[in-house]
């Protein structure tokens, strides 16, 4: 994928919320982590990288708030000693739970998380999560909040990092899976739809579409006619081939307003998505004539062991972050830049979203059909 062309390191100045201290030589501190909002695979490797630099390199303690944001808002933490931490990189989810509280709700807040802070000794705070949770760490660090970020998101659409950890192991599994529709696909001669997750952004579709080898792949930054979906159907059709189509559950089909979303809200206010893909397979067999079976692979994306890179990844951001901490780099995430880590400004990483170029798209529409 790349780099976008539009990060900016910030290690060759002062950190944005005050000067950095001398590297190594920051007091003992007592650090709080938190992993917030959807599971990921990855979660625990950055929270191992994190603690065991933290005591072996700097002697600095942890504790882990329970369940994201409300373990913060409650002040509600468990211990992390090097002992817990063994051997968890390669565990999936999070071993200190997850939630998607809104830290800013349900009488919590700036003051009320201080208050808690003070009372349990807690100098600063890693927070791990994807873009709601580091808007939130935006807008308390604002308030006065010690807090760095760690990019998780599964969808890799943070602008102000190469790739997110999850992204890789959620391609891997969406392959697998979609390999296993291919083979039930040909054998029974049916169109297969595979729905992914992607929001905003198609990665995780692009990607596993174009391993799979799929007719036809819909991404939320491109729209399509339900014509031109039929035509790819039939093509692949008239070659002797079962189509295969990958949605990603944000993908808007032409004349439609909004993605197809029929389970509310959740606490940020965005709409649950999901089910593009069984709205799509009734259209493509009274087109096509060709019997159409639609999958939605959802929360089997985020489960399970992360890959070798995922877990390499994730570490070295949780061991970048404890660099933040010490400098003093109040207001920043780490980020991947090429193969480097780089700390950038919550206000660059929640700038933008890193969508599906054109041309990446256009490479992967020569294959369909």
């Amino acid at each position: 994928m790349g780099s976008t062309g539009r990060l900016k390191h910030t290690t060759d100045g002062p950190p944005p919320h005050g000067p950095a201290a001398p590297y190594g030589k920051a007091p003992c501190m007592k650090i709080g982590i938190l992993t917030s909002g959807g599971d990921c695979p990855g979660l625990n490797a950055v929270i191992r990288g994190a603690v065991l630099k933290g005591i072996a390199v700097h002697g600095q303690e942890f504790v882990g708030y329970r369940d994201g944001w409300r373990g913060v808002v409650e002040g509600d933490v468990i211990e992390l000693p090097r002992t817990s931490v063994r051997g968890i990189a390669k565990q999936g989810g999070t071993i200190l739970g997850t939630s998607r509280t809104n830290p800013f709700e349900n009488n919590g807040g700036p003051e009320v998380i201080k208050a808690h802070m003070e009372r349990l000794g807690i100098d600063a705070i890693i927070a791990i999560g994807g873009e709601g949770t580091l808007a939130a760490a935006r807008r308390l660090t604002d308030a006065g909040l010690k807090i760095v970020g760690v990019p998780k998101t599964v969808d890799n659409d943070l602008d102000a990092t190469d790739y997110t950890f999850g992204f890789d192991t959620a391609v891997e599994i969406a392959t697998e899976a979609i390999d296993r529709l291919r083979t039930t696909g040909e054998s029974h001669h049916r169109c297969m739809i595979a729905e992914v997750m992607g929001r905003h952004v198609g990665w995780i579709a692009l990607h596993s579409g174009m391993a799979s080898g799929a007719h036809a792949i819909l991404i939320p930054e491109h729209k399509v006619t339900m014509d031109q979906i039929a035509t790819w159907v039939k093509l692949a059709r008239d070659r002797g081939r079962a189509p295969l189509v990958v949605v990603a559950e944000g993908f808007v089909l032409e004349g439609m307003d909004a993605p197809h979303s029929e389970r509310g809200l959740d606490t940020f206010g965005r709409p649950r998505l999901g089910g593009i893909a069984e709205q799509l397979a009734p259209e493509i067999e009274a087109r096509t004539g060709i019997e159409t079976r639609a999958t939605i692979l959802g929360h089997i994306q985020r489960g399970g062991v992360p890959t070798a890179f995922d877990r390499v990844l994730a570490t070295r951001l949780g061991m970048a972050a404890i660099d933040s901490v010490v400098e003093g780099r109040w207001g920043t995430m780490v980020s991947l830049h090429g193969t480097e880590i780089a700390h950038v400004g919550f206000e660059e990483a929640l700038g933008r979203l890193k969508v599906v170029p054109q041309h990446r798209y256009d490479e992967a529409a020569v294959l369909f059909g």
